[in-house]
């Protein structure tokens, strides 16, 4: 049979390690978050039981699968004994680095959630110093936008001869909630007629169709989506030239229910039809 390709992902709370797996999904690898370790072998055996459709793998391992974490590395090795590739990554980043984007997310440190983030951090920095003396490669992410971090996993790990494909990522927002984080272009559409005043189109999203055909009918959002069409025509090769496997633009009206989420759909479609890989998050539309 032939062997699985596995890369654990572990280390540091706040390092990156959730980007990183989103990363491998990406770049066609089937992915995982916070198995178990002991149920690792039984998981490669699956993979066998699929005729080989699942052949890259990437797994997340979280600090808090604290009782089976202690023997991951052994658990490893029996996989690595079968005769399949594993690669361990800790991820890291300085400890002020790593209390600023907890205070930013506004989130405790999971280890130790009732003290201090800093003191979290220096305990589990403790905790997984042996682990982290067992990886394959240490990633230190402290200077590493989000895009550099995908970037620099994407040309260790895309598989050879798969094509280099740009994932376009439409967020749609509403203004009065604050802007996205993480967002390469952004394109108010408030100029355009607003359903909220209809009485029989304020409840529905601009998902339901009547939603849809008031805002794309209307002239300047005809206009609009063929300027953006063709600005993208554009900018994807210089995207791609430039190596980018990843792009995040946000549409924002004033809720984040009607007008960013009928024109996401329609440029969804567009994008689509290019042949690229589009995604699309509606982040306010049940406020």
């Amino acid at each position: 049979m032939a062997a699985l390709k596995l890369v654990v992902i572990s280390g540091l709370s706040g390092s990156g390690k959730s980007h990183a797996l989103k990363c491998f999904e990406d770049i066609g690898y089937f992915c995982i978050d916070n198995l178990p370790p002991a149920l690792l072998p039984t998981f490669v055996e699956l993979c066998h039981q699929q005729g080989g459709e699942i052949k890259n793998v990437a797994l997340g391992i979280d600090v808090r699968e604290r009782v089976f974490f202690s023997d991951l590395v052994g658990i490893l090795e029996r996989v690595k004994a079968l005769g399949h590739s594993v690669e361990l990554l800790f991820f890291e980043a300085r400890e002020e680095m790593l209390v600023r984007r907890f205070s930013e997310s506004r989130r405790p440190h999971p280890l130790l959630p009732h003290l201090p983030v800093s003191e979290g951090v220096r305990f589990e920095k403790e905790r997984l110093a042996d682990l982290r003396r067992h990886a394959d490669r240490i990633i230190d992410t402290s200077d590493l936008t989000v895009h550099e971090l995908r970037e620099l996993l994407a040309r260790q790990f895309r598989q050879e001869g798969a094509p280099r494909r740009l994932t376009i990522s439409l967020v749609t927002f509403g203004f009065k909630f604050g802007v996205p984080y993480d967002i390469d272009l952004l394109f108010d559409v408030r100029f355009l007629r607003n359903p909220f005043f209809v009485p029989d189109l304020k409840p529905l999203t601009g998902e339901d169709p009547r939603v849809r055909n008031y805002v794309l009918t209307d002239p300047d959002a005809i206009a609009f989506i063929g300027h953006i069409e063709a600005l993208f025509k554009f900018l994807i090769p210089l995207f791609e030239r430039e190596r980018r496997s990843y792009v995040n633009v946000g549409l924002g009206c004033t809720g984040g229910r009607h007008r960013s989420v009928a024109i996401a759909g329609r440029l969804q479609e567009s994008f689509s039809t290019l042949g690229y890989q589009v995604t699309v998050a509606h982040r306010d539309i049940n406020r």
